[in-house]
């Protein structure tokens, strides 16, 4: 097996993402690989023909955005990393990471599960998208809780 050369953590704005590009940057520093940072906005849908529905401002997409550029800086700040690509997307999670993953010559993709009991509450449904639709190898992190 060839050491890993590009490695992708792909995370969400919980708390929980520090434990899982921790694991990635371990994983880079392992294997001398480049790391990369994602976090993907899925498209808020504004449906007009429920009157009753509060108003959000238009340009809400741009504003997380912004919010998880912030988060990514943030997150990659506190863990002392030098060298991360922090990627922010609009889209379909599962799509967008899949277009890095490609454009970007990704070898693994890291990214954070919450264990749970049985077999089939294993993978969150974003980490089963990614399981079993990637092109490469794939680091499901364990998220623990405070008292693990």
């Amino acid at each position: 097996m060839e050491p890993y050369k590009h490695i992708l953590v792909a995370v969400d704005l919980s708390g929980d993402a520090s434990q899982v590009l921790q694991k990635g940057a371990d994983l880079a520093s392992r294997y001398h690989a480049r790391l990369s940072i994602m976090h993907v906005v899925e498209p808020v849908i504004l449906d007009s023909g429920y009157e009753l529905m509060p108003s959000l401002p238009l340009d809400i997409d741009s504003k997380l955005m912004e919010r998880a550029r912030e988060y990514l800086s943030k997150l990659v700040e506190q863990l002392g990393l030098k060298d991360v690509v922090q990627q922010v997307e609009t889209g379909s999670i599962k799509n967008e990471i899949f277009k890095f993953v490609e454009e970007h010559a990704v070898d693994l993709i890291v990214i954070g599960t919450h264990g749970r009991h049985g077999v089939g509450l294993l993978l969150g449904s974003t980490a089963s998208a990614i399981l079993h639709g990637t092109p490469c190898d794939v680091h499901a992190v364990r998220i623990r809780g405070k008292n693990p």
